[in-house]
């Protein structure tokens, strides 16, 4: 048993981390919206297994110094076979069965298929607003709802209107239904009144048909509200409703500031917006963040700054990390190696989740750059951890027949008997 480095090895497998992270992200970019999150979640890391695997292997086999010459000469079509099924398909299973517990929705929250539009029509609107893009970004994101989505749309300036209760989008028909109920408002001069909009739109909500759906609140204005929200935000935070909020052009800070505080208060997020064609996207993307929660990606709502779900994504990725050392191990069939990196890959995985959990914002770019970070961390430790849990050749070949003093002492009886029977067989 001895620590021991290969240090090609740690080169490859961070080279393999890289290329994966590439691969991985291109497959993360390209299916995040149609495909389950725990198949994406799975192959994200079973590419990465795949890649690091490879590499290593590579580089095992230009320099064997933790397997031994022995196995680059007797075993390397088995490692070759094992490639695939070792790293790319144990890591997808691991993987997605890790999403799937981490996507569950604990602490007594539901799944998000009910939203409630809330939407200023006061008369501050008529200039920060002028060509009604706010309602041209409700009817796309209505086009963009999923079968399963319920929407209901309410308005409000001194007073608020439900102008659609909630109804179906599943079709068509029903989405379009939706759309000319928005396209028949008339424009106010009245003010804003938030008080209002949140009892009505909780009134809405309370009143719904099927009270075990999760709902959320998109609320955008422009104005600041006088109104006391103390009973409305207590209202929401007891029914856990995240109520999203959207400024749009707000010149008091007043508003921004309360609007701010509603989103944080009931667990939502808060989006400021300066010009009006910029809604579509902020609602999209609230949109985009419903229950798509992942190991990958930044949390959002009341799991947003939870400590439970930081602890289980620190440990998920422990546990992905143990599973790409130990696939490493069945690769080079080699029960020590498999120990030793799957010691590092626990450790790797653990910090990998603190890189993570505090580097995920929901930045398309610095969210790249912690993801790779997470990898090249996870790779490096599995590569460097032989120097602390000790390994050994287990594919060198055994000796037969005793100990080396044994075989040599026979290989000489047997020598001299073969020179004796020779001797007597040639007359000496």
């Amino acid at each position: 048993m001895q620590r021991k480095i290969n240090v090609i090895l740690l080169l490859f497998s961070l080279i393999g981390g890289v290329l994966g992270f590439a691969i991985g992200e291109l497959v993360l970019g390209k299916l995040s919206e149609g495909w389950p999150r725990f198949v994406v979640v799975g192959l994200y890391f079973g590419i990465i297994a795949l890649c690091i695997g490879l590499s290593c292997l590579i580089a095992e086999l230009i320099a064997p110094r933790l397997n031994g010459a022995s196995w680059r000469q007797r075993y390397t079509d088995l490692s070759w076979k094992l490639l695939v099924p070792a790293t790319l398909a144990l890591l997808f299973v691991v993987g997605g069965l890790v999403q799937l517990i981490y996507g569950l929705q604990f602490g007594g929250s539901k799944p998000v298929k009910d939203i409630v539009l809330v939407i200023d029509n006061s008369g501050s609107m008529l200039e920060t607003d002028p060509d009604n893009e706010r309602y041209a970004a409700a009817k796309q994101l209505i086009s963009n709802m999923e079968s399963d989505n319920r929407v209901a749309v309410v308005v409000f300036h001194d007073t608020a209107e439900l102008l659609q209760p909630f109804a179906s989008v599943g079709t068509q028909a029903e989405k379009d239904q939706v759309n000319a109920a928005i396209d028949a408002l008339e424009p106010t001069n009245g003010g804003t009144n938030f008080s209002l909009a949140l009892a009505e739109s909780m009134k809405t909500i309370m009143g719904k048909e099927n009270g075990r759906r999760g709902t959320m609140v998109i609320l955008l204005s422009d104005g600041f509200s006088e109104s006391s929200l103390e009973q409305q935000i207590a209202d929401y935070q007891a029914q856990q409703i995240a109520v999203n909020t959207v400024g749009l052009s707000v010149v008091d800070a007043r508003g921004a500031d309360l609007l701010q505080d509603i989103a944080d208060s009931t667990g939502g997020s808060y989006y400021d917006v300066t010009e009006a064609n910029g809604i579509s996207l902020v609602f999209q993307n609230i949109y985009d963040k419903l229950d798509k929660q992942t190991l990958l990606t930044e949390r959002t709502g009341r799991a947003a700054d939870s400590t439970f779900y930081t602890v289980l994504r620190i440990l998920s990725l422990g546990i992905i990390g143990a599973a790409i050392g130990v696939s490493l191990g069945l690769l080079f069939d080699n029960r020590f190696l498999a120990v030793s990196f799957g010691a590092g890959g626990i450790v790797g995985g653990l910090l990998a989740g603190l890189i993570l959990d505090f580097g995920l914002s929901g930045q398309v770019l610095t969210d790249a750059f912690s993801r790779l970070a997470a990898v090249l961390m996870l790779a490096a430790i599995i590569g460097l951890f032989t120097l602390i849990v000790p390994i050994r050749d287990n594919n060198a070949p055994k000796a037969r027949g005793g100990g080396r003093k044994n075989g040599i002492n026979g290989r000489s009886a047997a020598g001299m008997g073969e020179r004796t029977k020779d001797s007597r067989s040639h007359g000496f």
